[in-house]
């Protein structure tokens, strides 16, 4: 009996020297590359806590995976560890790094998309960036909105020009499909806001008038008189006649000038040669077209010409309108 008594008391005291030395262990600083004192470490999708355990040890980063995967376990956190980009310090140890990695406190970037760029630009700059994974095949992708799980819908404005974080290896679908939702968020909230002076019938609709008004707009300021006279010409039941939907319909043929013939030349979003709006956005408008589209401002007028910086003379009628289009455009 004494002997039992003897053996276990010392299988007690080997026990507790093994807890006390692992989680001294654990409270040991971790091992970062001579004469670096901040480390870059990325958890690819999918990676397991051992694969990472592991990969650690690999690196020299920890002396032991075994205690990581023995800790893991005990704590029932070994689904616990979140992809992503992790800047790690000569100050942490074991525990800090396990708490970086559970919480997912990985290093952010930022991606800004710009007020009234079309789609195609969207695409061009996610597969410049090198924080976010590139898996969708070049140009506009035919089934673009399918991956989002919108097959019907078009994706020219669907996004929501602003400035989003995102970790590293963030891949482009998902970066989209979070713009996405922002963008529908905004645009109902904006809806059920509107005016009572909004003449478009749905949502969609705001979305087309706002891309117009966010590609004629230089000077912020304006958006609301110029949604104004956008709103006038549909009460009225005259036609948009504004470039920015011409070049959008001339596509790639489009060389940085709008000539007579190219306004005389019908396609879906020729507002010369048809009435009402076109049949989609023609770019990404921002929150305050949209809000602008929604709350048009009261004017009479129904025409207005660039004054060359950015801002814009209103004229009710055509004869003001010609005036002006003389004295800012034709130079007499």
């Amino acid at each position: 009996m004494k002997l039992i008594k003897w053996l276990f008391t010392l299988g007690l005291i080997a026990l507790l020297g093994v807890i006390g030395t692992s989680y001294l262990t654990l409270q040991k600083s971790i091992q970062l590359p001579q004469g670096v004192a901040e480390y870059r470490y990325s958890i690819a999708e999918g990676s397991g806590s051992s694969a990472v355990a592991n990969d650690l040890a690999a690196k020299n980063i920890i002396s032991h995976s075994l205690l990581m995967k023995a800790y893991l376990r005990l704590t029932q956190k070994t689904r616990s560890l979140k992809a992503g980009e992790y800047q790690l310090s000569s100050n942490m140890n074991m525990l800090d790094m396990l708490a970086l990695f559970e919480q997912g406190l990985s290093i952010q970037y930022q991606f800004t998309i710009i007020e009234g760029w079309n789609i195609r630009e969207l695409l061009a700059a996610l597969r410049t960036n090198k924080q976010i994974k590139d898996t969708l095949p070049a140009g506009l992708p035919h089934d673009l909105m399918e991956r989002l799980g919108e097959p019907s819908m078009h994706p020219e404005g669907a996004f929501l020009p602003e400035t989003y974080s995102f970790s590293s290896g963030t891949t482009d679908i998902q970066f989209l499909r979070r713009a996405r939702s922002h963008m529908q968020d905004y645009l109902q909230q904006a809806w059920e806001q509107r005016s009572e002076k909004s003449v478009v019938r749905n949502p969609y609709e705001a979305l087309i008038l706002a891309s117009i008004v966010e590609k004629e707009t230089g000077a912020a300021h304006e958006r609301p008189l110029i949604s104004g006279v956008f709103t006038n010409r549909l009460n009225i039941g005259m036609r948009l006649q504004t470039d920015p939907t011409v070049i959008y319909g001339m596509g790639e043929s489009y060389d940085g000038d709008i000539r007579f013939r190219d306004l005389r030349k019908h396609t879906p979003y020729n507002t010369y040669t048809i009435y009402g709006l076109p049949p989609t956005p023609i770019a990404m408008p921002g929150k305050h077209a949209i809000d602008a589209a929604l709350n048009p401002e009261s004017t009479k007028a129904l025409y207005f010409v660039s004054r060359n910086d950015g801002t814009h003379i209103f004229s009710p009628t055509l004869k003001a309108h010609e005036a002006a289009v003389d004295k800012y455009q034709r130079n007499r």
